[in-house]
């Protein structure tokens, strides 16, 4: 799961939990709201922490001295 679906199941978490009225026989909106807040929010983080987690894999490179007095090849 990516950020943008983290942040999309919040804001339909969000508007399920706040701003729907209706009812539905058998499933309360607001507490499917409440899970899909907590799933996108759960889902957010792992993400951050995987973004992290990428940036310390980044490779080092170091150029080689070249001595051109003692390099045939320089």
């Amino acid at each position: 799961m990516g950020i943008g679906t983290s942040i999309f199941l919040i804001a339909v978490g969000a508007i399920l939990k706040f701003a729907v009225t209706a009812s539905v026989s058998g499933v309360k909106l607001a507490t499917v709201g409440v899970i899909l807040m907590v799933v996108g929010i759960l889902g957010l983080v792992i993400s951050l922490l995987f973004l992290m987690q990428a940036d310390r894999r980044d490779t080092v490179v170091r150029d080689r001295v070249v001595d051109r007095r003692t390099d045939p090849y320089a």
